[in-house]
């Protein structure tokens, strides 16, 4: 999502991600909002009744965008899978986990700005914010589930993962990634796809 996007709410949400990474959500203004949206005080109201709704719909937007992302790499993966065409690692579904987190941390690494709003600046943008950012963790918790499901379903050696398996998961990637942002390392954030993919890989598989 970026200010140069054609549709005035997402160029206003985009420039909100490019006035935080500029100043923090603190110190931004609308009027650094509409400079960075390229659009004029009257257009960010006639979307926004103030800041902290631009923010909430930025985050919620981007979060759907990511969900929907990692969805699609797993498909794509398992269509490629249907038309008997290489897989991309040792089974299938190690194939689709890989993808997914290639894809999801890809993308993280090329909106940084975006990247900084979402997991760092989030926390200071009030409990509305706050509220948002668990309900967005659960279902990205759910989509773990689900994908674990079906990967359990096609082999034996598999099994889900629990509810609450995939909120840690979540919770921990998160910390991760929070870590390397505030230490500027987003075009590094692909790096963290393998550990993804290695902690999810060892949940799955069933010991003994």
């Amino acid at each position: 999502m970026t200010a140069v996007a054609a549709h005035p709410r997402a160029r206003l949400t985009g420039g909100l991600a490019e006035a935080i990474a500029e100043k923090g959500y603190a110190a931004a203004t609308i009027a650094d909002v509409v400079r960075h949206a390229r659009v004029s005080k009257r257009t960010f109201y006639e979307h926004f009744e103030d800041k902290e709704a631009c923010f909430l719909a930025l985050y919620s937007d981007s979060s759907d965008e990511m969900i929907e992302l990692i969805e699609q790499a797993a498909g794509a993966v398992r269509a490629a899978e249907s038309a008997d065409e290489p897989a991309e690692a040792a089974t299938p579904w190690e194939g689709r986990v890989a993808a997914a987190a290639r894809a999801y941390f890809e993308r993280l690494a090329a909106e940084p700005a975006l990247t900084r709003a979402a997991l760092v600046e989030v926390q200071a943008a009030g409990p509305k914010a706050l509220k948002l950012r668990r309900e967005v963790q659960r279902r990205y918790a759910d989509l773990l589930v689900a994908l674990s499901a079906r990967a359990a379903a096609e082999e034996d050696r598999l099994r889900p993962l629990s509810p609450t398996l995939a909120t840690a998961v979540v919770g921990g990637l998160n910390e991760l990634m929070l870590e390397a942002v505030e230490e500027g390392r987003e075009a590094r954030l692909p790096e963290l796809a393998g550990t993804a993919a290695e902690l999810i890989r060892a949940l799955l598989v069933r010991s003994g």
